[in-house]
């Protein structure tokens, strides 16, 4: 269930691991506010870590994109899945091994940070092999990759994301290229992203920190990841999660803190008490599951209606095994003013 915090995220946790398609900008463009937030969480002292499954693009091109939409960023702010696959691959390589790359510039970069040597020749006689996103592959690089994994090369994935945003529309990620080489191989590979722990530890070691916040918009890679990390995690509404998924959330799935944008870390988060039945407080609002059917009264802070709502469809949820209907129930705005 979500957690009460006295003060200001950016006064309770020291490093802010912070998604980016969703939570600082979409597609091209900004969150609405999410420069001036971000300004004002690193003015309070709080770092901030640009953490990113998507291995296509090296740390520098992110900055340069984030510094275009007003955001302050230098390459060691950004931390990618690629960088943490290639430390792992670092821990089971000699230096100066061959690594065979189903990927681009963003693996290529991170191998030679770690002291290996990426190829995509299949007569080099690699080592291992490396996996990640790339709009631009070739099916020929996905065939001889797949060859040396069925052969029994060791095998790394940078995220199994199944989808991918892009100027055109949301397209098929990583994720659909891993299931493609895991079914024709009979291998599974170690995964370096979020969820799981390899990109998290990467972030913590490259930008420091000892009380870290994930904060992210998607519940099965971030908040699922600071779960299995130990991390407390803030869930902005500000990218795919809307309120269909968050009522149906699993408890490994659930965020520590709710907020509709970044701007929810520089406030206090009120208690959400709970009272019999399925009713949850929160601010103005009582939220309760009624028939079945998740419903919201009372008035008060758009945030609070979502903690209200939430903490409610989650008891109901636990108690009867099936999420709450929530067709045509009106949520407030998921952008603060």
């Amino acid at each position: 269930m979500l957690k009460a915090c006295a003060d200001a995220l950016w006064d309770a946790y020291d490093l802010a691991m912070l998604d980016l398609d969703g939570v600082v900008y979409v597609g091209r463009d900004a969150v609405p506010g999410a420069a001036d937030h971000l300004a004002r969480a690193r003015a309070a002292g709080m770092r901030l870590a640009f953490v990113t499954n998507n291995a296509a693009r090296p740390p520098a091109v992110v900055a340069e994109h984030l510094t275009e939409l007003g955001i302050e960023a230098e390459p060691g702010d950004v931390v990618t899945s690629a960088q943490a696959a290639a430390r792992l691959l670092a821990s089971m390589l000699e230096a100066g091994s061959r690594v065979f790359v189903i990927g681009g510039d963003g693996l290529f970069e991170a191998l030679e940070e770690q002291g290996l040597v990426p190829t995509q020749k299949f007569d080099d006689d690699p080592a291992a092999v490396v996996s990640g996103y790339h709009r631009k592959l070739a099916w020929g690089t996905v065939s001889d990759g797949a060859i040396l994994v069925g052969r029994g090369l060791p095998w790394v994935a940078s995220n199994t994301d199944r989808s991918v945003p892009t100027p055109r529309g949301t397209g098929p990620g990583n994720g659909m290229l891993v299931e493609v080489v895991s079914r024709f191989t009979g291998v599974t590979p170690t995964v370096a992203g979020k969820p799981m722990a390899p990109l998290f530890e990467e972030t913590v070691l490259r930008v420091s920190g000892r009380r870290p916040l994930v904060v992210g918009d998607r519940l099965d890679t971030d908040i699922e990841g600071a779960t299995n990390t130990g991390h407390d995690s803030l869930l902005v509404l500000t990218g795919v999660t809307g309120l269909a998924e968050l009522v149906a959330a699993a408890p490994d799935l659930r965020p520590t803190y709710l907020a509709s944008d970044l701007a929810g870390l520089g406030v206090p988060h009120p208690e959400v008490e709970q009272s019999e039945g399925d009713a949850a407080r929160c601010g103005g609002w009582t939220a309760l599951v009624d028939r079945g059917r998740l419903v919201v009264t009372g008035g008060g802070a758009g945030d609070d209606w979502w903690r209200a709502a939430a903490v409610a469809a989650w008891q109901h949820l636990d108690t009867s095994g099936t999420p709450c209907a929530v067709d045509g129930v009106s949520a407030p705005s998921t952008v603060s003013p």
